[in-house]
């Protein structure tokens, strides 16, 4: 009878561990995502601001070697991004390919000026910062005019500050969900020993030796969950540096290092924190209050 009530226990415990390592192998996985997410929106964000372009347009009297000039002294800034020069040449040519239609037949003379086309870094890429540069190009001797697309800039600022609050606002909501449910899984899975918390304490064991078995098990367990979790982020990233290269997720081992290691700590942190106040929760418990 003994045996089978053993038996019976140990499968119960079990069964209590197993559910404890899949709700937090669930709960990082998708913390995981989300900071994956956060982590690589600003790489996301950096990739389209340096997408836009500011193009200087020369003056006509500009010769060739200014112009190579000029282009090379602009990468040595430290705003430049790229730099490359387009002739008027090249850039009817290019009118002509996306108009389908040869205007230079039309016109008889080519309007079109040599011009810079400049990338910037995305630190630079900010209505201010560039409103700096447009005005410190147009007192340049070599420029006639400056153009880039300044409601964009405007917009582009804009939904980037907005998407890192409302990340921030998910991301702090989903990780209280997670301690929330971590929390109760190993809770659960205390209460199943709390007779036998009672007994060690009865018996003259301090609470810090009831206590430490629990944390060690529990420690291990985070463990397990977080190593299922961090497999499964794997493979993620694996699919999505796949699909998407531009993110360059494989490559970037600072950001991959961050989650990894955020992931582990997250998953030891929260199971020595719930497993401590699970067991003090019991250890405060009168033995009649431990049948409810």
């Amino acid at each position: 009878m003994a045996s089978n009530y053993d038996s019976y226990q140990k499968r119960r415990l079990q069964s209590s561990y197993f559910s404890v390592v899949i709700s937090i192998s669930l709960v990082l996985f998708l913390l995981g995502i989300l900071g994956l997410v956060l982590l690589k929106s600003n790489k996301v964000a950096n990739h389209f601001k340096e997408k836009v372009a500011m193009t200087l347009f020369l003056k006509d009297n500009v010769t060739q070697k200014n112009s190579e000039d000029f282009v090379a002294s602009l990468k040595k800034e430290e705003f430049t991004k790229r730099a490359v020069y387009v002739s008027k040449t090249q850039a009817a040519k290019d009118f002509e390919r996306d108009l389908g239609e040869n205007f230079l037949e039309f016109l008889g003379t080519n309007p079109l000026k040599n011009a810079i086309d400049l990338r910037l870094k995305a630190d630079f890429v900010t209505s201010e910062k560039m409103a700096e540069l447009e005005k410190r190009f147009i007192k340049n001797a070599f420029v006639a005019d400056v153009t880039y697309d300044k409601p964009l800039i405007q917009i582009l600022t804009k939904n980037i500050k907005r998407m890192s609050f409302w990340l921030l606002v998910i991301s702090s909501f989903f990780a209280l969900i997670a301690m929330l449910l971590i929390n109760s899984s190993i809770r659960l899975s205390i209460y199943a020993k709390r007779f036998n918390i009672k007994t060690m304490q009865m018996v003259g064991a301090t609470k810090s030796f009831i206590r430490r078995p629990f944390i060690k098990q529990s420690l291990k367990l985070g463990f397990l969950g977080a190593v299922i979790a961090l497999l499964g982020l794997a493979g993620i990233i694996y699919y999505l540096d796949k699909y998407i290269p531009e993110l360059e997720l494989i490559k970037d081992y600072i950001t991959l290092a961050y989650l990894f290691g955020g992931v582990l700590c997250f998953a030891f942190f929260i199971a020595w924190l719930s497993t401590f106040f699970a067991t003090q929760r019991f250890l405060n418990l009168q033995t009649n209050d431990l049948y409810y």
